[in-house]
């Protein structure tokens, strides 16, 4: 076993405390040769897709690689802003915000970084980052609000993997869901009702969380569960009836069942069945991306109006708004508890004091610094 070279410290450091947000990933381009990458490492873990590795090599590089990346090239290229993929905008505002907010808080000297699962800057890199900027506390927050062994459990593999060969390994928490904070459910009812203020109520409310395959429930994983609370949660903050609104899944793949109703066909049926207006959100993406914006707010869109359906609004992801960024930092502070991250300046200095008191001892003792 070989473990990475460790970054060069000095005795009587200080060591810091660091957040890490953890979204999915994103290609760095939407072109076919970008598209391709990202989808090759995404589709290629065995946490997204159970499907014995043989038999899944030849479906993904022989059929899904060379016909999906292109398509999904063009779907990509009708988000894409001036600024990049939104959904890395988004994230690194996110987490801007984050740091902000919590040094709002009094919390000082704390790192806060993003990272995505798959693609660029990955969460290896990120990680080594923080180690060589001193950071001997990690937390690791997703960006996932229900947790899924398909999400949340692959940021869990992928940061076990990389301190796999890590001599010193920092603390280490995680944040396993927030699907029923009531910072999160607060951000999400106020998005809809100042969506409602601006526009009037629609006649029935659908929230849209990404699918997994049924079977990943038959199997154990909570991820249907917490997604159905969330929603029960959100139309009891926003007092509506089991009438007003809908839980749906989208973004399915492949031939298998997936989570049901389905999005796409429950919203065009809602059209035939003669509602004239539906409001879609979708509680479960923190940030706007191809899900969202391409598949939601377009493809969605033109299924509802195609059946007849009058009047289709997309209420945005959270994003950095201020509920959201003010939720953020109570959902990390709850979970960074008991690290030195808010001191008064006698105990910053006290603390100082004693890491000088350590280096002159080791140095005493023959450390070289």
């Amino acid at each position: 076993m070989t473990f990475q070279k460790e970054p060069s410290r000095k005795h009587g450091s200080v060591g810091r405390s660091a957040i890490v947000l953890v979204n999915l990933g994103t290609p760095d381009a939407p072109t076919r040769t970008a598209v391709r990458r990202y989808l090759k490492q995404f589709l290629s873990d065995p946490r997204v897709v159970e499907i014995p590795k043989a038999v899944w090599w030849f479906i993904l590089n022989l059929i899904i690689l060379p016909f999906r990346s292109g398509q999904s090239a063009k779907k990509y290229a009708t988000i894409w802003t001036s600024e990049g993929s939104p959904l890395r905008t988004h994230t690194d505002a996110q987490a801007l915000g984050l740091r902000a907010a919590l040094g709002e808080r009094g919390h000082e000297d704390l790192i806060v970084a993003m990272a995505m699962r798959y693609g660029s800057p990955s969460l290896p890199e990120v990680l080594s980052k923080l180690k060589a900027d001193g950071a001997e506390r990690v937390l690791v927050l997703p960006a996932y609000p229900q947790y899924s062994g398909t999400t949340t459990g692959s940021i869990y593999d992928a940061v076990f993997q990389h301190y796999g060969s890590v001599r010193n390994i920092p603390e280490l928490r995680f944040v396993r869901n927030y699907h029923d904070h009531d910072g999160y459910i607060r951000a999400l009812r106020d998005s809809v009702l100042n969506h409602w203020e601006q526009h009037g109520k629609p006649e029935k409310l659908v929230m849209s969380f990404h699918g997994v395959p049924k079977r990943t429930l038959m199997l154990g994983d909570p991820y249907h569960c917490e997604c159905l609370k969330t929603a029960r949660l959100l139309a009891a903050a926003l007092k509506l009836t089991p009438e007003q609104y809908v839980v749906t899944f989208q973004s399915r793949f492949g031939k298998a069942e997936w989570l049901q109703p389905y999005t796409a066909p429950t919203v065009a049926q809602l059209a035939r069945d003669g509602v004239r207006r539906v409001d879609v959100i979708c509680p479960g993406f923190i940030s706007d991306c191809l899900e969202t914006l391409e598949e939601i707010n377009m493809e969605v869109r033109h299924d509802f109006e195609a059946n007849g359906g009058r009047e289709y609004h997309y209420i945005p992801c959270l994003n950095e708004t201020p509920a959201w960024i003010a939720a953020l930092a109570e959902i990390a502070e709850q979970h960074i508890i008991g690290w030195p991250t808010q001191l008064a300046p006698s105990q910053r200095e006290a603390l100082r004091k004693d890491a000088e008191a350590g280096r002159a001892k080791a140095l005493a003792l023959g450390a070289a610094d």
